[in-house]
Parts: C-alpha cells; structure tokens; sequence
C-alpha cells in the first residue's frame, strides 16, 4: 500500500485515494482468494484548514463514471462517507471536518463481480484514516473494512493489492460478538432529516483487533487479466441463493487439491497453461451460477489447445464478468469470448488488465 502524507497549504489540504477492482475466487478459491485489478475508484478530497463560517457544513459529494446518476450524493446516504463517519465515530470522532469536499470518478461497473462495493468500502475506511491522521495500520484498516463487507477476499485484495489468500480469524466469544453485530448497527440508515448529530447514542460498535489475516501470493509479471463484462448486473445475494447449503467430500477435495496448485502456479515463470487451466476448475460455485448467465458454459469451455495463450478462464467474483487470465493472444480470446456470449443474447465489453497494485494515496 503506497501511502503519502496529505498536501498542506495555507487554506486547504488536498489528497486522492485510489482503490483498484478485485476479482475474487479465481476458479477453485471461493471466499479465499482475491486478485485487483487496473480498473480503479479515485476519491478526490479537498479538506478546509479552517472552517469559513461557524456554521457546520456536511460533505458536498460530487461523482463521475460508473454509477453517475445513481450513486446517493447525501453523505448520510452514500456508501464510501457512511463507511468513513462509521471509522471517525470509532475513534471518538462524531462528525466530519466542516466543508469537506468529495469528488469521486469510478472505472469499476457496479454489480458486475468486480467489487465495486468492496471498493467503496476500502475507500470510505480510507477517508477517515486519512481525513483524522488516524495512522491505523493495514490489519486494523481491515478490520473495519470487515465490519462493513463481511467477507475479507475483495476487500483485502483491494486494501493491498495483488494475488491475495484471507481468511477469517477464529475469535473468543465475545469478540465474535462484536464482529457479528447486524450491518444495521454498523452503518445505520440515516433518516431523511439526518445531521451531523444523528447516530452518536448508542455509540458505534468498536471492532474487535484482528478479524481478518492474509497472505501475499507470487505472481507472474507475463500473466494479465482479460475482464469480460457482460451488461448487465447480477448482485451477489441472487448468486448466492443458487449455492446448496452443503457439498459432497469429493466436490470439496477436487477444489482443494487446485486452488493449492493455483497460489503457486500463478507465480511461476513461465506459466504452465495445462497446469492453470486444469488448476482454475470449480466445483463449488460456478456450475451452480451458470443458470443465472446466458452462454457462461460455452464460454468456461475456452481452453488452451483452442487459444494459445490463454492460462485459465473463471467467473469474476459472483459474476457475471469472466476472468480470463493469458500471456498473449488477448483480443482473439476477448473477441471469441464476445462472440459466444452474443450467440447467447448477452452483449459484453471487455477490458485487458494489469494485475497488481493495491489502494495508494496520492498527495496534491
């Protein structure tokens, strides 16, 4: 995570946050792993030093991009703000500093399985952290994050970037409790009349040290991200219904012995196509969400021996964009890839992406 101390002038400071897409799973690694990607959330932040009358003004938020027109602007209402007053008011902060501006443009499509939310939450988390000089190091950024988002497999890649594995930590019972509160009580809904004082009693809930842990996995500089994104949204709780409550003990042991393959596979050099292709199957989620996806089978089916240059090829996240991962021969495997999904009545764009980089800060 690249961090730079926020621009300092006599009458405001300014700085950017930038937190990259994320695809998680990544075949076999449902829950488990995460990879961002060169597709990115900027949060443009100008911060008056003083205020300019003593009238407390709330958070003007402007918003460009993705999401343009549907994004609430109220910043009792919008995500990445709710998400920063939740991390002030943990830190005995109630409120945000007077005339804070926000300008948010955002290159990661909403509900496509490229964790927009999951930005926007690393993005709030890191609003506060940067707004207040909070100096909270990444495992405790993550904890809040996890308060929020619940599953650490975007919000993790996200926060420090690159092929990422996370899990969740066992906790004492009353820890667990603290991390198991309803959403509700972490990011209240605001009423309409909501001001800066709404929401202080009872206090927010305070998450406990170290929900969250991750390791770094090695990459290959010659593997890049093929984002195939069809047009239209599928939100992870419709995706999630269509899973079974439970899985037989082989569906189990065939993802195991791949994703323990894949975090090392995907680091060497070169790249082993039959080993990642064979290494990048599921069992456990995709065959279940290939319903909610015209023409995902036939796309699945890509291989190898049909696209040289193509390693392996997984839904994005929940979906419904596929990944697929390559060395060269990209826009012959995204075009055959548009084209099968076109048979099926579905229109995608595609985008060719760097692995890598994790959220930076961006002094002015």
């Amino acid at each position: 995570m690249l961090v730079h101390p926020p621009a300092m002038s006599a009458d405001t400071r300014s700085f950017t946050i930038r937190v990259p897409a994320t695809s998680a799973n990544i075949g076999p690694g449902f829950d488990v792993v995460g990879l961002s990607l060169s597709l990115w959330l900027s949060l443009s932040v100008s911060v008056p030093a003083t205020a300019s009358s003593a009238t407390y003004v709330p958070p003007r938020i402007t918003h460009t991009g993705e999401g343009a027109g549907e994004v609430p602007l109220d910043p009792y209402k919008n995500l990445t703000s709710r998400v920063a007053l939740y991390v002030l008011r943990c830190h005995a902060i109630p409120r945000f500093p007077s005339h804070l501006s926000l300008h948010c443009h955002n290159d990661i499509p909403f509900g496509r399985g490229l964790g927009s939310s999951g930005a926007a939450v690393v993005a709030g988390v890191l609003l506060a952290n940067h707004v207040a000089a909070l100096r909270l190091p990444a495992a405790r950024l993550l904890d809040f994050a996890l308060m929020v988002e619940r599953h650490p497999d975007n919000v993790t890649a996200a926060l420090v970037g690159g092929f990422v594995g996370s899990y969740l930590r066992e906790l004492d019972d009353d820890a667990m409790a603290r991390a198991s509160v309803p959403l509700s009580e972490v990011l209240p809904e605001y009423p309409p009349d909501a001001d800066e004082h709404w929401g202080l009693d009872p206090p927010p809930p305070v998450p406990p040290q170290g929900i969250g842990h991750y390791v770094r996995f090695g990459w290959s500089q010659a593997v890049k991200a093929i984002a195939i994104i069809p047009r239209f949204e599928l939100s992870t709780a419709k995706a999630r219904q269509v899973l079974p409550q439970a899985y037989s003990r082989k569906d189990m042991v065939f993802n195991l012995q791949r994703l323990a393959v894949l975090t090392t596979a995907l680091g060497q050099t070169p790249p082993d196509p039959d080993l990642i292709y064979e290494a990048m199957k599921d069992r456990i989620h995709q065959p279940y969400r290939k319903s909610l996806i015209p023409g995902l089978p036939q796309v699945l089916a890509l291989t190898p021996a049909s696209h040289p240059g193509l390693l392996g090829i997984c839904l994005s996240g929940a979906g419904p964009t596929v990944l697929a991962l390559a060395t060269h021969n990209f826009e012959q495997i995204a075009e055959d890839a548009k084209r099968i999904f076109k048979q099926a009545g579905v229109d995608v764009d595609w985008k060719l992406l760097e692995v890598g980089g994790g959220s930076e800060f961006l002094a002015h």
